[in-house]
């Protein structure tokens, strides 16, 4: 009986995570963190009171990797963010590996160290209190860090909150920028813009808002749905809050990396039938952070993404 409730408790974990998995794998980018940011592509933006937590870092760039000695603190590892991962994952599953070698050098087999079902759970258990105390330290810590907010008020932004200028912890790379209301107003368009071409898979709309970067990874993910034979359908976009995490200019090309909270509706319907596969009609929230680039005298182009 008490390994029955112990796999029944791992199956209901598994299918949490499943679930979560799902409903973030729609919209523009899939809930992925790729595009490039020039100089800065591998350093994370700075936080703002949109975003409070550390975004993403990106995972697919056509822009080059500084190198890097191997183990330093930047770079992926085993057990960080390289073969599994970041985040709860990454800690559990490096934790699998951490106990099956254990067992394997004391003789016990790849899961001696584990010992059975229900010591399997209690790892889980443990590595995830761990996980999410850490977390709660770090968020705590990055809140009361926050610097503090200056330039114009929420409503002369729309739902910007403001729009300094500055420029984040990298402040080799490039010069800083000013940004304006106008393009504050060409950053919220872009948001609705992208969002309604991508579900109506409209590429050329695409191809005239985003670098050609980001194009290549939206064709793939909507060659992707036509392959399951779904579609993603996007609606009701809206940009609840916003703010300015860095803009500089490198050369001839201006970037502005903005922290962004919108809704919208999104699911994936079967193309055959209409019939509701993933989502539902409800407004979702999402938190993300945009970067977006210009040449001089140009318009803006999304050209990057990272989860928030």
């Amino acid at each position: 009986m008490t390994r029955l409730r112990a796999l029944i408790g791992f199956a209901v974990i598994a299918f949490a995570l499943a679930f979560t998995a799902i409903a973030a794998d729609a919209r523009v980018g899939g809930g992925f963190s790729g595009g490039s940011r020039g100089f800065r592509t591998y350093s994370p933006p700075p936080i703002t009171r949109t975003a409070p937590n550390t975004a993403s870092p990106i995972q697919r760039s056509l822009t080059g990797r500084p190198s890097q000695s191997f183990g330093s603190p930047n770079q992926p590892g085993v057990f960080g963010n390289g073969f599994f991962g970041r985040g709860l994952f990454g800690g559990l599953a490096a934790g699998f590996l951490g106990a099956g070698l254990f067992g394997l050098l004391f003789g016990h087999g790849f899961f001696g160290g584990l010992g059975g079902a229900g010591s399997m759970l209690g790892l889980l258990l443990q590595i995830g209190l761990i996980v999410l105390l850490v977390r709660f330290a770090l968020n705590w810590w990055q809140r009361r860090n926050m610097p503090a907010f200056a330039g114009a008020s929420p409503s002369s932004v729309h739902a910007f909150e403001t729009d300094r200028s500055g420029f984040g912890a990298n402040a080799s790379a490039g010069s800083p920028l000013a940004i304006t209301k106008a393009d504050y107003d060409a950053f919220e368009r872009l948001l609705g813009d992208i969002q309604r071409a991508y579900g109506a898979e409209d590429l050329t709309a695409l191809r005239a808002k985003v670098t050609p970067e980001m194009l290549s990874y939206l064709s793939e993910d909507l060659t992707k749905n036509a392959s399951r034979g779904v579609v993603n359908e996007i609606s009701d976009v809206r940009l609840l809050q916003g703010d300015l995490a860095e803009a500089w200019r490198e050369g001839s090309t201006d970037y502005a990396t903005v922290a962004m909270r919108f809704s919208l509706i999104d699911r994936m319907m079967e193309r055959s039938s209409g019939r509701v596969v993933e989502g539902d009609a409800d407004p979702v929230e999402v938190r993300e952070v945009w970067t977006f680039r210009r040449e001089q005298g140009g318009d803006w182009l999304l050209s990057a993404i990272q989860q928030a």
